[in-house]
Order: structure tokens, then sequence, then C-alpha cells
């Protein structure tokens, strides 16, 4: 369980200013729960991810994982970045393995728990490929497959699918689903994209800026695997949205710098589909 209780940060800019990323955060995940954080460039999400992490320490408040107070990085928390960062000297098989080199495990030993993890993430026919020779979508199942390897309790994502096309991205989102359904990881999900949190999440939780704080959270009830036609999946992306409204008009404000208002009787699906691209 991740509870994370009252926790603020502030960074130091140019001039002796400052900015403010997370004010007061309060929330807990559950084991086993699938969490995404959805809100505006700027709401605090990567900084929230990054204090879990144990790559930043916040200014006040705590954050424990299973009744540990979180001071550094940890085996028992893996990070997936948007970028895939795979080693481009290092075939699939040995991009997967490396962490468990680290660990000193024999050479058998980490084939053997790559190998299974690279057939989770349908790559069994890739395993002697560089980088080089992947496409994107298959780089950032590699990715995924050298964090599943180490077999941690917490999967942390930061927006992994984003510069990916959608029909990568929506094999992608199926592809997580089916491993987070057989291995019940906690999984902490960034995403500025609301149907992709919706689809893969128990729980969405959005964000509101300037500073950062928890603004709602939404259950999904939804029966797994969900599925893009379901109503109910349908009727909270527009909830969603509604509830980011006020928050990207503030963001949209601060650019322009003059008052913006955005229809909400003018939100297409598609339009909630790309919620937050170019922001």
């Amino acid at each position: 369980m991740i509870i994370i209780d009252q926790v603020s940060k502030t960074f130091s800019q140019r001039k002796g200013s400052s900015y403010t990323a997370l004010d007061q955060v309060s929330l807990t995940i559950g084991k086993g729960e699938f969490v995404s954080v959805v809100g505006p460039s700027g709401c605090g999400k990567s900084t929230l991810l990054n204090l879990i992490a144990g790559f930043e320490q916040a200014d006040s408040g705590t954050i424990t994982v299973n009744g540990q107070k979180i001071t550094k990085p940890g085996a028992d928390r893996i990070v997936v970045f948007q970028e895939h960062g795979l080693f481009p000297w290092l075939t699939v098989l040995d991009n997967v393995a490396f962490g468990l080199k680290q660990q000193g495990l024999s050479k058998k030993e980490r084939y053997v728990l790559a190998v299974e993890q690279i057939k989770a993430v349908h790559l069994s026919k890739f395993t002697d490929r560089y980088p080089h020779e992947l496409s994107g979508g298959m780089k950032q199942r590699v990715a995924i497959a050298r964090a599943l390897v180490m077999d941690p309790d917490i999967l942390l994502m930061d927006e992994p699918f984003a510069a990916l096309d959608e029909q990568t991205r929506f094999i992608l989102l199926k592809d997580l689903e089916e491993i987070w359904l057989k291995t019940g990881k906690t999984i902490l999900f960034i995403t500025h994209n609301i149907r992709e949190a919706v689809i893969l999440s128990d729980r969405v939780v959005v964000m509101a800026t300037q500073p950062g704080r928890v603004k709602k959270q939404f259950t999904v009830q939804a029966s797994r695997p969900h599925q893009h036609g379901d109503p109910l999946i349908h009727a909270l992306e527009g909830k969603i949205m509604e509830a980011l409204t006020d928050e990207l008009e503030k963001v949209v404000r601060e650019e322009l710098g003059y008052a913006y208002s955005l229809k909400k009787d003018a939100v297409s699906h598609s339009a909630v589909d790309r919620m937050g691209a170019g922001i």
C-alpha cells in the first residue's frame, strides 16, 4: 500500500523565485490497485511519481510504502518512462535481463526469467533483435518486460505510451491490462489521455494545478476487461473531462495572458481522446 500524506514540493527558480509543484497532496493506493493520475501539464503528476520512486524528497509530508517511509529508490518500485531507455548495444533478451545481471544471477537464471517476461509482452520472436530493429511500440514493450522481470511490488509508469500512434497504443493498453490482471502488481500510471486512464484503471485521480493537488477521484465501475464501447466508460470520460475543464483553462490563461473559456458542450469523444495534447 502507498500512503501519501500531506505532501508538498517546491522547486527553486531563477532570480530567487520558487514554484510549488505539489501542495498538501494526500492519496492512498491499495495493494494490487491500478490508479491513473490525469491533469494538465504543470499539475505535479510526474513530481508525485518521482517522490514515490524516491528520486526526489518532499519538502513536507510523508510517503510510505507498506509502512516504510520512502527516502531513496528501491527495488520494490520500478519506473517505466516515456522514453524506453534501452541499451542500443544489447539485444532484447540482454536488455530485459540487464537488471538481473546487476543482482548477481547466473546467465541461465536471468535468461529464464527474461524469456518469461518477453513472452508476456508478445516479443518471443524478437529476443535476438537490437533496439534499432524494433518499432516504437516494441521498444516500449521491452521496457515493460525489463521492469516486470525485477518483480517489483509497484510499477510506476510516467506517460509510457505518449509517443506512440493510436493503433500501437490500443494494443499496448490491452497488453498492460492483461499483464496487470495476471500479476496483481500495484500500478500508478501517469497520463494526459482520459480514455487511456479509464480503460486501464480501477480509479482515476484528477489533479488541479497551480499548485498541484488532488481535485477529484473517480472509481471505474465497469467490469474487467474494460471495453471502449462500454457506456459506463464513455460516461466516466465525460465526467473526468468536466472536472478537468477549469484546470485546462488555468493553463491556457497562464500561457496566453487573457481570459479563455472551453465550451463544455463542445467536447467530443475525439477531443477527450486527445486531452492535454500540446498543453
